[in-house]
């Protein structure tokens, strides 16, 4: 911020104390704001003035619709894109009547700036300050501010409007970093977007377009029209924008007004349920989301179009988790590229570090990057230093994508490291600490024009400031270098293919007492408070549940209801009450026990033995249950089964077929004693590995060589989960994207010397025995 514009902000926000005492905190940037820009708008319209009031004499007399009043009066304001017919301005508005003449001036004004002070509710503030006794004074506090052009630049009115809106955020505890990008970073992000048409930059009479879909207070698209103007004067810019906030909204649109821009470009509301510019696409867009937005409100609006349009919209490549829809603003804006056969577009966004790796193989997340990096849209991210924004001190990255990409970085992306090129600021402004100089943002626009790989070069930067409490080591840690790196991949270097393996299932069964005991209890949820129902009441004199097939009391529960509620009530609050009611229902008790007692009748045929070789159970429990005389139905032989068996990594693998075909143990087919075996999968030994993507060979290739050195050779009875296959290209293995950022730039930094650790708690030592010697003493 310049000491001009900081200036201008802080005489602005004297208002306040005007305020205080009358209105609440949080209201006085409802009152700053629009007064600002009201004497802003009077201080463009000063020059014209007169030519206008001189029209509108005469355009009145011609009874025209307003529309047509308008574009008669726009004539006179020499090229601006609003006017005011009153006669008065902020110094003749008097002190008697105030609210009715200050009200009658901005009813003057043209339709669009009189539409930015409705989103202010303006009127009804002005009628606040008026019975509080306010409003005149605020008029003459206001109307003192020189905000003329000549005294204040397009650029730094955007950036007093900008300081207010952060005070403004402080004093109501909002956020002031949803509101606009701090100046550093949107032109390091313009630089990067646009330093790549040449002929926007140079050649005369060009036309291009700038959108951004968070429009803000209008910061990014006032930057790239600043940008291409200071190059080349004779480009014509044309704007679009679109705001959710309403105060932003109107700050941005009068910003566009003051610059000449066709105010109708700017909409009001939420872009990724209500695109109002739907059919129109971009030469360059620039957005700063809100990090990590949760978009629930609106699910229902982005999953049907991304059910019903799919590529036809703009949420065809996925969609992320509903608790951060960045990359949804991501997808928005590839929707709304230029097609390449008409010249192309570009896009700069920032995100934080989550759209980089959340969300693992065939998550909304990995498709988006996929759909991403496999239609070479990705040039370049950049990473921030941290405590750069206003709201937050999370890392910061700045994603450029093209659909036009140059030929030499067709197939590529570059990654820059800019994350310590910043200086400390001499103030904190909310979490922003840090800021980057015209010297760190050029070294990184140089690094990017010229596609070059950059290995770790220290940078002339001063080191932390340390702490000086506490005991100081006497060998302190050496600080990691500050150091400035790029590197440049292969798009699909950052692919690879997630293959399930499987291992065989191994179990051991047992007819011991104890485990057909089990089966007196239900499973589930009602396990535990079954066991405790039969401990406290089946053993109760005259209420003795007997295990004889003709109890007449087992599992009757009807005289103690009362007492089980109770203790339900307090030990098993989450119990519904359909689960009660079948814990109180005798025949849940009886089945049980039929079961149980089936269980033991196959327990006198088969013995209680440990037996390791599952594949023998079916076979045991037929024959024993013939013998016995008994039947076993499906939920019977399933609960059985479940109450008697468990798993034993020293047993023998479950079979679960036998195949006719050749054997292949890659994809779990073992040839075992001349027969090809299927093998039942241990779903809790079940593993995922991610397999790097390789053009060059075949899926199968590279899944199977990566199988055999990495898995197979270390757990020879593992396997490929063939079944497992990508949904878009039917391979086996579900392919994901992820770009590990800081990965690859880890500096790997050497630990200390054991004996340096040694001396310094030698040291310690030593001074805590003399201080408990001291104390004792």
């Amino acid at each position: 911020m310049t000491q001009t514009s900081n200036n201008l902000a802080t005489e602005s926000w004297a208002i306040a104390d005007l305020l205080r005492g009358d209105f609440k905190q949080s209201q006085y940037g409802r009152i700053i704001l629009p007064f600002c820009l009201l004497r802003r708008l009077e201080c463009v319209l000063e020059s014209s003035k007169e030519a206008v009031l001189a029209e509108y004499e005469k355009v009145q007399k011609m009874n025209l619709p307003e529309e047509a009043q308008e574009k008669l009066l726009l004539r006179a304001t020499g090229g601006l894109s609003f006017f005011n017919t009153s006669k008065m301005d902020l110094s003749k508005l008097g002190e008697s009547g105030i609210k009715a003449n200050l009200e009658s001036y901005i009813q003057s004004f043209s339709r669009d700036a009189r539409e930015i002070f409705e989103y202010f509710n303006f009127a009804e503030f002005i009628g606040q300050l008026n019975d509080a006794n306010l409003l005149y004074k605020v008029v003459q506090k206001i109307r003192t501010v020189d905000l003329t052009p000549k005294a204040v630049s397009n650029h730094d009115m955007g950036l007093v409007f900008e300081e207010l809106i952060r005070r403004f955020a402080e004093g109501s505890n909002e956020t002031a970093g949803e509101h606009f990008t701090p100046r550093d970073i949107v032109r390091l992000t313009t630089s990067l977007v646009f330093m790549e048409d040449d002929e926007a930059l140079t050649k005369s009479g060009i036309i291009r377009t700038i959108y951004d879909p968070t429009a803000g207070t209008g910061g990014f698209l006032s930057a790239g029209m600043e940008y291409v103007h200071e190059l080349n004067p004779n480009a014509v810019m044309r704007a679009y924008g679109q705001e959710l906030n309403p105060e932003s909204y109107a700050i941005c649109k009068a910003d566009m007004l003051i610059k000449g821009q066709e105010v109708g470009n700017i909409k009001l509301g939420n872009t990724l349920s209500n695109d109002q510019l739907h059919a129109t696409k971009f030469d360059y867009m620039l957005s700063n989301p809100p990090f990590g937005v949760d978009w629930k409100k609106i699910e229902q609006e982005i999953s049907d179009e991304h059910n019903h349009k799919g590529f036809d919209g703009r949420f065809g490549a996925g969609l992320p988790r509903v608790s951060d829809g960045s990359l949804l603003f991501l997808l928005h804006l590839i929707s709304k590229l230029r097609d390449a056969k008409d010249g192309g577009g570009r896009i700069g966004i920032i995100l934080n570090g989550s759209p980089l790796f959340t969300g693992g193989a065939g998550s909304g997340e990995s498709e988006i990057r996929r759909y991403i990096l496999e239609a070479d849209l990705l040039e370049a991210i950049v990473a921030l230093p941290t405590d750069m924004f206003y709201n937050t001190g999370i890392a910061t990255y700045v994603w450029v994508l093209s659909n036009k990409k140059a030929q030499e970085r067709k197939g590529q992306v570059q990654l820059i490291n800019g994350s310590n090129l910043c200086g400390k600021m001499r103030k904190s402004l909310g979490s922003k600490r840090n800021e980057m100089s015209s010297d760190d943002i050029a070294t990184i626009t140089k690094c990017f024009g010229n596609f070059e790989v950059v290995d770790a070069r220290e940078l002339d930067k001063p080191a932390e400031a340390k702490s000086n409490r506490g005991r100081q080591a006497a060998n302190p840690k050496s600080e990691t270098a500050k150091t400035f790196a790029a590197k440049i991949f292969k798009t699909h270097e950052f692919g690879y293919r997630r293959i399930t393996i499987e291992r065989p299932l191994r179990q051991s069964y047992q007819f011991s007492d104890e485990r057909i005991a089990t089966l007196r209890y239900e499973s589930g949820a009602l396990n535990s408070i079954t066991q405790w129902a039969y401990a406290e009441f089946a053993n109760l004199p005259n209420a003795i549940w007997s295990d004889a097939p003709d109890c007449a009391r087992y599992g009757d529960l009807s005289s103690h209801e009362d007492t089980i509620r109770r203790y339900i009530k307090i030990h098993f609050a989450d119990l519904k009450e359909k689960q009660i009611k079948d814990l109180l229902d005798r025949s849940t008790w009886t089945n049980a026990k039929a079961i149980m007692l089936k269980a033991k009748a196959l327990q006198a045929q088969i013995g209680s033995a440990q037996f390791d070789d599952m594949n023998s159970y079916e076979d045991a429990v037929a024959k024993a249950a013939k013998a016995a005389a008994i039947s076993l139905d499906a939920k019977d032989k399933k609960a059985i089964e479940s109450a008697v068996s468990w798993k034993n990594p020293e047993a023998q693998a479950v079979i679960k077929k036998i195949h006719k075909t050749k054997p292949d143990p890659i994809y779990g087919l073992f040839e075992v004693d001349g027969k090809t075996i299927e093998y039942k999968a241990d779903g809790d030994l079940r593993d995922f590995e991610n397999v790097a993507l390789d053009p060059s060979r075949s899926v199968n290739k590279v899944n199977e060589a990566y199988f055999k050195k990495e898995v197979q050779a270390h757990v020879p009875d593992a396997w490929i989960d063939a079944s497992k296959k990508d949904d878009k290209d039917q391979q086996v293995g579900i392919v994901g994207y992820d770009i590990p950022f800081n990965r690859h730039f880890y500096q790997y930094q050497l630990p200390r010397d054991l004996a340096e650790i040694d001396a310094d708690l030698d040291a310690v030592s030593a001074e805590i025995m003399k201080l408990l010697h001291e104390v004792h003493s």
